[in-house]
């Protein structure tokens, strides 16, 4: 199995505090893998070093074998690491599509053409419309996103990241603020995401992650403590003693 993104020794600190500690971490192709440990333990720090939100003060980031520890966020956006955020960071006033549009308009340059909206290329807006088909948005492109429920912004979130083509996905919290008898929703699309797509999810719905992942790396103080299957981290003792207690199940 081939590697899609692969830290080596990364370490990031502020002054005398250190929030990623020698971290050694891998994510294969087309990998279904769930990155959880309780508040304050490293998890969107790391998700920020992987993106280039970050810059640490040692180690290495891989994607696909080659080095990238050194790009800035929007180069590594554009050689396939996608993210969402735990708080969405949408165009609220726009409309669906046109938020999506914009994401694919970046990725094909139509975004730096002159004189016409990025949205308002033909292409651009058939593409865009696929991805909200895709997640079953179709029906909301001409909202604005505003008026959307907050499950369906989450959504939305993936589409545009889905817009950026990325091998790599890396979700904060997707089903954060959203209704539990709607948080299926969000699992049923990403069950459906092509299977070449390495995904990570940071998630604290321990139902959500135990359905999702094939693999889950569980992170305390900064540091990785236990990496295996759903079952493994279930019943290991050191992950029930620091984050999971009574919730462990599977």
């Amino acid at each position: 199995m081939t590697i899609a993104l692969e830290t080596r020794r990364l370490r990031k600190s502020f002054g005398a505090l250190t929030v990623a500690d020698g971290i050694d971490f891998s994510l294969e192709g087309g990998a279904r893998h769930a990155l959880i440990g309780p508040n304050g333990a490293g998890k969107t720090t790391l998700v920020n070093l992987l993106t280039g939100a970050l810059a640490p003060s040692s180690g290495q980031i891989y994607l696909e074998g080659e080095d990238v520890t050194s790009l800035a966020q929007a180069k590594r956006v554009r050689r396939g690491i996608g993210r969402t955020f735990q708080i969405n960071s949408l165009f609220r006033s726009l409309t669906v599509l046109d938020n999506v549009a914009l994401a694919v308009a970046e990725r094909t340059g139509a975004a730096r053409k002159l004189f016409r909206p990025a949205f308002s290329h033909d292409e651009v807006k058939d593409e865009a419309h696929a991805l909200l088909g895709s997640l079953g948005l179709s029906d909301d492109a001409s909202r604005a996103v505003r008026d959307l429920a907050y499950g369906k912004q989450r959504l939305v979130e993936i589409a545009i990241a889905l817009g950026m083509r990325p091998r790599v996905l890396l979700l904060d919290e997707p089903a954060a603020g959203v209704p539990s008898a709607e948080s299926h929703r969000i699992l049923e699309v990403l069950a459906a995401l092509p299977p070449e797509i390495a995904i990570l999810i940071i998630e604290h719905d321990m139902d959500l992650v135990f359905r999702f992942a094939r693999r889950i790396t569980v992170l305390a103080a900064g540091a990785i403590l236990m990496e295996g299957s759903p079952q493994e981290v279930a019943h290991d003792a050191r992950v029930r003693q620091v984050y999971l207690g009574e919730r462990a199940h599977v």
